[in-house]
């Protein structure tokens, strides 16, 4: 994919120590495109995303990071997706807390494809890995990219079957993207930079540490329309995603199993709480079909700072229209329009289409 010109000044605002998501999002609802944020006061940052904030008028601290995130985003194969661009998937403006931007190796096109979560066990069963791997393989062969965690066991299996069909598969890591973690999977990690992707939104270079995972959970259930849980104990972490999954309106799926094994007890722990028994490859495909579109609209409301009226609503109506077209509606240039467009769309008061369209929401 076409790089982003602007996309130094989305390195220097998601490498700013202190500068939370959270901050972040403030600043693109508050003043648009990371270089208009850049441009402003201390005291207009300080306002907008408290102390923290003043710390992006001293970029020099982090000008290392950034001239090592450019070089490595003009690298074949890799990509630094941002908000901004129309490769971000659309189904992470869904959540509650969307990553500024994903480094990304490999097929950044199946971030826009319907995708199912297979998650589990790390100390999975023989049968459990061929649950995985199998299901996995007749989800990605009828057209869902199959998203895990690149972690030993279930998720290892899962990423196998989905690279087995044409709907391949999507490593979300909970390291910086060039870092492999466990290293038992780097060749598999390798087949799948090749063949399918690799996501993260830490900093090229981190390492693994036990909170990095559970925000990586998030993402992992974030991409996708359904979560679908095989083996898990009562303890284990996949009965987090799998929660995140439920919280962020997803359909959530668990794989039943003997009585008497410890691995059954998270998936039926689910399945008494609502997720939906899965037998066979085609119960699944059948509650999933509704939900199988690309990139579909948010309606999602946030409770963050609401937009200022704006009047590049009036000029869209409540047709889908292009970026071109409200260019010419509205008088303004592509680069100002696209900085408006964000800001609405982080607010909840616009959508994102596929095919590069925008609509208002009532």
């Amino acid at each position: 994919m076409t790089q982003d010109p602007g996309l130094a000044s989305w390195l220097q605002l998601t490498l700013t120590p202190g500068l939370g998501a959270a901050a972040i999002r403030g600043l693109l609802q508050q003043f648009g495109l990371p270089k208009n944020i850049l441009a402003a006061t201390r005291s207009q940052l300080e306002r907008a995303a408290g102390p923290a904030a003043a710390q992006l008028l001293r970029p020099e601290q982090i000008a290392p990071a950034i001239e090592r995130a450019l070089r490595w985003a003009q690298e074949p194969g890799h990509a630094v997706v941002t908000l901004a661009d129309a490769a971000y998937p659309r189904l992470l403006l869904e959540i509650p807390d969307p990553p500024p931007l994903l480094y990304a190796v490999g097929r950044t096109k199946l971030l826009g494809q319907p995708s199912l979560a297979v998650v589990g066990s790390r100390n999975a069963t023989a049968q459990g890995l061929r649950d995985a791997e199998q299901f996995s393989k007749a989800f990605s062969a009828a057209g869902l990219t199959i998203v895990s965690g690149l972690a030993l066991g279930i998720d290892a299996a899962a990423h196998r079957g989905g690279l087995a069909a044409e709907g391949s598969t999507i490593a979300v890591l909970g390291t910086g993207v060039d870092v492999t973690y466990p290293r038992q999977n780097a060749p598999l990690a390798a087949q799948i930079a090749e063949s399918g992707l690799l996501v993260s939104e830490f900093p090229l270079g981190t390492g693994g540490a036990a909170h990095h995972f559970p925000r990586r959970n998030r993402l992992i259930s974030g991409l996708t329309q359904g979560c679908l849980v095989i083996e898990a104990a009562l303890a284990s972490g996949s009965l987090i995603t799998a929660r995140t999954a439920a919280d962020q309106g997803r359909e959530v799926f668990a794989l039943p199993g003997s009585i008497h094994s410890p691995l059954s007890k998270g998936c039926h722990a689910l399945i008494k709480q609502g997720a939906k028994l899965v037998e066979s490859a085609e119960d699944l495909l059948a509650e999933l079909t509704a939900f199988r579109r690309i990139g579909y609209a948010s309606t999602r409301t946030t409770a963050e700072t609401p937009a200022p009226p704006d009047a590049l609503l009036a000029h869209m109506g409540f047709d889908p229209v292009d970026l071109d077209s409200l260019c010419v509606r509205a008088g303004l240039p592509a680069e100002h329009v696209s900085a408006e467009l964000l800001r609405l769309e982080l607010a909840g008061r616009i959508a994102a289409l596929p095919g590069g369209l925008y609509q208002r929401l009532s």
